[in-house]
């Protein structure tokens, strides 16, 4: 077979193919456009829930930063000379309740975003600071049991410390026994032995403090929970710890 043989069957089945394909095409025009639509619709729902997601995100930083603001607000009871337009409360309490609800909204409106899930926390803990205790271990047990390990792990370190205010030590003795046993960058192990052993120190069991410090000491010697274990084995002149 000749160069131009083969050239002219190469062409015929190049022509075949091409017309094969255009009739293939016209004949499922119709399935390959709705696949079209809805591949560019499913682009377009993505494209768009980013944007929404990001906006919203957005909004729900703004809105921690001032409820944080309103939580750093200084206290003035009083009677206290205030410089003209410095914003204060009279006492923490009023400022743990301003903030709290500024707090519960921003987590109520944007409670899927990293911000609202973080204002859910200080909710909780400005409801302990305000004295609203049930509030505030119905929404630590919340934050306690989110995804977010992080977030979880300082839900249960605020409600172990409500726990020892309430008087259920038990709890919180649980509490920091779980948080030790499962530690996170949020609350160390360390962090959750050092409030064990001041829980023990409170119910007068010194030597169960002592016990935790000693193995804090030996165990992370260079560490800042070591090196304050050292501090409560090995007191200064101003006094025992024991």
């Amino acid at each position: 077979m000749d160069q131009q043989t083969r050239q002219a069957l190469k062409h015929d089945q190049f022509v075949d193919k091409t017309a094969h394909g255009l009739e293939w095409a016209s004949e499922h025009r119709s399935s390959l456009m709705r696949t079209g639509l809805i591949v560019l619709a499913v682009l377009v729902a993505i494209v768009a829930a980013a944007f929404i997601y990001n906006h919203r995100s957005e909004q729900a930083s703004v809105a921690f930063g001032d409820a944080m603001a309103t939580y750093q607000t200084p206290i003035a009871p009083a009677g206290q000379q205030v410089p003209p337009g410095v914003k204060t409360f009279p006492s923490s309490v009023e400022r743990a309740k301003a903030a709290n609800q500024l707090f519960t909204q921003t987590a109520d409106r944007y409670g899927m975003t990293p911000s609202g899930r973080l204002a859910r926390y200080f909710a909780g803990l400005t409801a302990l600071d305000a004295g609203q205790n049930t509030t505030a271990e119905n929404t630590l047990k919340e934050v306690s049991g989110s995804w977010d390990r992080d977030l979880a792990s300082l839900g249960k370190l605020a409600l172990a410390q409500l726990y020892r205010q309430t008087g259920r030590n038990q709890q919180a003795i649980d509490l920091y026994h779980e948080l030790t046993a499962k530690p996170s960058p949020t609350v160390p192990a360390g962090t959750a032995q050092l409030q064990l052993a001041e829980l023990y120190e409170s119910m007068n069991q010194p030597e169960q403090a002592k016990k935790i410090y000693a193995q804090l000491k030996d165990k992370d010697a260079k560490g800042p929970a070591g090196m304050i274990a050292a501090q409560k084995l090995n007191p200064s002149a101003s006094g025992p710890a024991f």
